[in-house]
């Protein structure tokens, strides 16, 4: 019987989990000759999880659509989806004529030129061995043409073993010839030596390089200038023809870079000469370059180094013909429900409308993720998504004034919008049209709340900060009968749930459960001011918050049953969630953490973010700084190993043998101390994953798991 309920489960799972989500689109506007209409091509690249195979496979499709003045008049039915094996990047070349992709086989990777009659050029960039891998992350990746199509820029791992000849970054020859260097740091790779890389979900990955492959003469050479204090990442060609980048910094040593927007780095400028200077402060930290169509603008998000990992950040602009640079956005310290709460997340690649004087872009704003137009000459923000089907709007593109919007909700998974930005001030005027209309609406229902701290629970230093939760439940219970509650706080722990499809969350409630999603003082959506609230006090304020968002939700919604509540979260939430069993040790039934911080002074030494373990608890972090017993003995007392001998209710473990953020020794010294204490307990163990336990069979298997584990704790009546 038991084999049965779990394969229901992880049927249920599969389904919720199996739903395509576009990650990214391209567009090519066509006008026929002498008519006032025009065709605009969309092609969206998805990502599905597969379980049979336990792959997450990648496919394209296309849409074709009849655009009149501004307005969409019809969508012709999409073309069947086509499977993209194996295609890492890929890019529109400006004319929109050709396509070039990036494509990884098992031992070998191209790159590959497409246009309107099939495969154009293949370079086998295995073969020339001028490099290692290509980069493909959010992070470090760029593939840029050059306006006039005749070169492609990228971002490859250096090669030890060849010394790649030195190549000018004109785009073309009619710049003239640059200055060609010859770099002092190739040489022979010592088998025995330490080789740094960037962390966490970066391993093998030490040293970027930026590489310019010529196709007409089929031949691929890096980039000669670029500083050997910086990694360079996130690459455009300049409207002189030289090269913009990132550079991170990489001494005296590297810090893990995901999701951390607050490393050192740059805006740099590559000159025709091979001249590099930088364009910004060497003291912040830079990210998302973005090029106006008519070159005279380049935008970017700036923020602090060190401190919270993730923060709210100001938007720059530098003019490129007088070299000055102004703020066009702020960091924004405190908002009011449903307004700009400020800007969370990187820019899409495509974010400026036609006429170049408003930038496009999606965040977090309370529980909420919507899309803003910032005008750069009135420096205004205005929302322009409609919160009233959807609750989540990702902004994938902008071309030429079509926005393509990627949109979910707790009860509707990802599908795919298109919209055309109406002129200056009337944006809240925009059409949105639907092009993957799934038609399928779970039967669920959920609640946006706003939650005060109690008196005695406020920040002294904040005070008047209020936090967020979403409440998820199935709609139509039986009369009488109450839902059991599973707590689920997200890590980071300055991230945000929003209220978008959650698989997890979704099978949860397909399965008789209801879900209390938090969003704690020093979420991301709520401004600076609650970012900042939570430095010195972690394992105290964000436990509270998170208790005091359950006793709210169970004394709103009588459908919840107080006295079946159990909890969930990774890392930082899978530290509140240790904790909540270690200072309410009466309330909560049951414990699935992954990955969880248990003791912050024994991560120290073994975290990619060991900064963090010091801003965590109120302290100043430099790269020369070493422990002592204050630090260690405030970053134990914070941690929920220190409540073990509290903690009555079973607790689940699930660790990822490579995750180098939260070291799986951390669970394996909570799995011993409850061990030792005859506290029920279980350890899952990922041997080929790490700390996002992001492979699609340890997602089902994380999952069925959670749900077994919770279904003994409040012995629940079996599924079948």
């Amino acid at each position: 019987m038991e084999d049965v309920e779990r394969d229901a489960v992880t049927a249920v799972f599969a389904q919720c989990s199996g739903f395509p989500t576009p990650v990214s689109a391209s567009v090519i506007h066509r006008t026929p000759a002498a008519s006032r209409s025009r065709y605009i091509s969309i092609t969206a690249d998805w990502s599905q999880a597969e379980q049979s195979r336990a792959a997450r496979l990648r496919f394209t499709q296309h849409w074709t659509l009849l655009c009149d003045q501004r307005t969409l008049v019809q969508s012709l039915p999409a073309a069947p989806c086509t499977h993209t094996q194996g295609e890492l990047l890929s890019r529109d070349s400006p004319s929109g004529s050709r396509r070039a992709v990036i494509r990884a086989t098992c031992r070998q990777q191209f790159l590959e030129v497409w246009g309107s009659c099939g495969l154009e050029k293949s370079l086998d960039l295995t073969a020339l061995n001028r490099h290692g891998v290509v980069y493909e992350d959010a992070v470090f990746a760029s593939l840029a043409w050059s306006p006039c199509e005749r070169r492609l820029l990228y971002v490859a791992e250096k090669s030890l073993a060849v010394d790649p000849p030195a190549v000018p970054v004109s785009p073309s020859n009619e710049h003239g010839q640059a200055s060609l260097h010859r770099d002092e740091e190739y040489g022979e790779k010592v088998k025995s030596e330490y080789v740094e890389d960037w962390g966490e979900g970066f391993t093998g990955m030490s040293a970027p390089v930026l590489f310019v492959a010529d196709l007409a003469k089929g031949e691929v050479s890096m980039v000669k200038g670029v500083p050997s204090h910086v990694s360079p990442a996130q690459a455009l060609w300049a409207p002189d023809g030289g090269v913009v980048f990132v550079g991170w910094w990489k001494e005296p040593f590297r810090l893990g870079l995901k999701f951390c927007s607050n490393r050192r780095s740059a805006l740099f400028h590559l000159d025709l000469r091979g001249n590099c200077e930088p364009l910004t402060a060497d003291n912040v930290s830079v990210s998302s370059p973005r090029l106006s169509p008519d070159g005279r603008w380049l935008i970017y998000t700036q923020g602090r180094v060190f401190g919270p990992h993730n923060q709210c950040r100001s938007l720059h602009q530098y003019e490129w013909e007088t070299r000055r640079t102004s703020v066009l956005l702020d960091v924004v310290k405190r908002s009011q429900k449903g307004e700009f709460a400020g800007l969370y997340e990187s820019l899409p690649l495509c974010c400026w409308s036609s006429d170049s004087q408003r930038i496009i872009f999606s965040s977090d704003y309370q529980n909420q993720k919507g899309i803003f137009v910032l005008d750069r000459r009135t420096k205004q923000v205005r929302i322009i998504s409609d919160d009233s089907e959807f609750s989540c709007w990702k902004l994938l593109l902008v071309h030429e004034d079509l926005l393509v919007v990627c949109c979910s909700s707790p009860q509707q998974p990802p599908c795919l919008r298109v919209g055309l930005l109406p002129p200056a001030g009337g944006e809240v005027a925009v059409s949105w049209l639907t092009l993957n209309d799934l038609s399928l609406t779970f039967e669920f229902e959920w609640k946006d709340m706003e939650i005060s701290p109690a008196p005695d629970e406020e920040n002294p230093e904040f005070s008047g900060l209020n936090f967020g939760a979403v409440l998820v439940k199935p709609r139509g219970l039986h009369s009488g009968r109450k839902l059991p509650l599973v707590v689920f706080i997200h890590g980071g722990p300055h991230s945000q749930f929003c209220a978008e499809w959650n698989a997890s969350v979704a099978a949860f409630c397909r399965l008789g459960f209801a879900v209390l999603m938090v969003n704690f003082r020093g979420s991301t959506g709520f401004g600076q001011d609650s970012i900042l609230s939570l430095i010195g006090n972690i394992g105290c304020q964000d436990v509270k918050d998170v208790h005091r968002a359950v006793l709210c939700a169970l004394q709103s919604d009588t459908s919840l049953d107080p006295n079946r509540v159990v909890v969930t979260g990774g890392s930082h939430g899978g530290f509140l969630s240790c904790h909540l069993l270690g200072q309410y040790p009466d309330f909560y039934r049951a414990c699935a953490a992954r990955n969880p911080v248990i003791n912050a002074a024994t991560l120290l030494s073994t975290s990619d973010i060991v900064d963090w373990r010091y801003t965590s608890v109120g302290l100043e972090y430099s790269f020369d700084r070493l422990p002592t017993p204050e630090a260690l003995t405030s970053m134990l007392q914070r941690s929920p190993i220190t409540r073990v001998a509290q903690m009555q209710a079973p607790v689940l473990l699930m660790l990822g043998a490579k995750d180098r953020r939260v070291s799986p020794h951390q669970g394996l010294e909570l799995y011993r101390a409850l061990k030792s204490r005859g506290t029920t307990v279980r350890l899952l163990w990922y041997a080929e994953d790490g700390h996002s336990l992001s492979r699609v069979d340890t997602q089902a298997d994380c999952f069925l798991n959670m749900f077994m584990w919770f279904q003994r704790a409040l012995q629940m009546h079996s599924l079948s």
